[in-house]
């Protein structure tokens, strides 16, 4: 924890500092605003697919998060550097696989009004992104290799499990659902995207 680097630490601030705030308000009547459904997305609601990042169902899933975040978040902060570009590149890329992550979602669930929140779509991404650093020895590793195959078949053999038994075995899903199909979704995006922004901000 003390040898992350900057962007991960900031990460795991925003999670657990803005889920602070948020508590501070009804979790309905924030939902209501800044949570997204596919239905919200049909409405033209698209700010939801960014703000519900930053929301949390409760203390253990914003911790739950802030944990996985900064064990996948290290290794992709350091690799892009911790510079500006750097940062802007590490935080780039976890908006957008959290967007992607989402609209995975929505995909399979057209016009749900269900409301969803987290980072976990985002951090899967980061997930994906490290599997292909794992697979590369700290550089761009190929898609098709042993740990992004092995991490892969792992968190979706997870998640499948979740969907097909329920949450109530998961840390801090006090009973709520879980999406985890944005989860498979983000973790897809983070892997397949990672080479793409590694080219654009002229990373190894």
């Amino acid at each position: 924890m003390f040898n992350a680097p900057w962007p991960a630490l900031l990460l795991v601030a925003i999670i657990l500092g803005g889920y602070a705030l948020q508590s501070r308000f009804s979790l309905d009547l924030v939902a209501a605003s800044f949570a997204f459904s596919p239905a919200g997305l049909d409405e033209g609601r698209w700010w939801t697919l960014l703000t519900a990042l930053f929301l949390h169902g409760n203390w253990g899933h914003a911790l739950m998060n802030a944990a996985f975040g900064l064990a996948f978040a290290t290794p992709v902060a350091r690799f892009f550097g911790t510079g500006a570009k750097g940062a802007l590149a590490f935080f780039s890329f976890y908006l957008v696989c959290g967007v992607l992550s989402s609209l995975g979602y929505a995909g399979l669930h057209l016009g749900s009004p269900m409301p969803l929140v987290g980072a976990s779509g985002a951090i899967s991404g980061l997930m994906g992104a490290a599997s292909r650093l794992m697979a590369g020895g700290g550089r761009v590793g190929k898609i098709i290799s042993s740990p992004v195959l092995g991490m892969g078949g792992a968190w979706l053999a997870v998640n499948v499990l979740v969907g097909v038994i329920g949450s109530g075995f998961v840390p801090g899903a006090a009973g709520a659902g879980i999406a985890w199909e944005a989860h498979v979704a983000g973790f897809v995006a983070g892997v397949l995207l990672f080479g793409l922004f590694a080219r654009l901000f002229r990373r190894g």
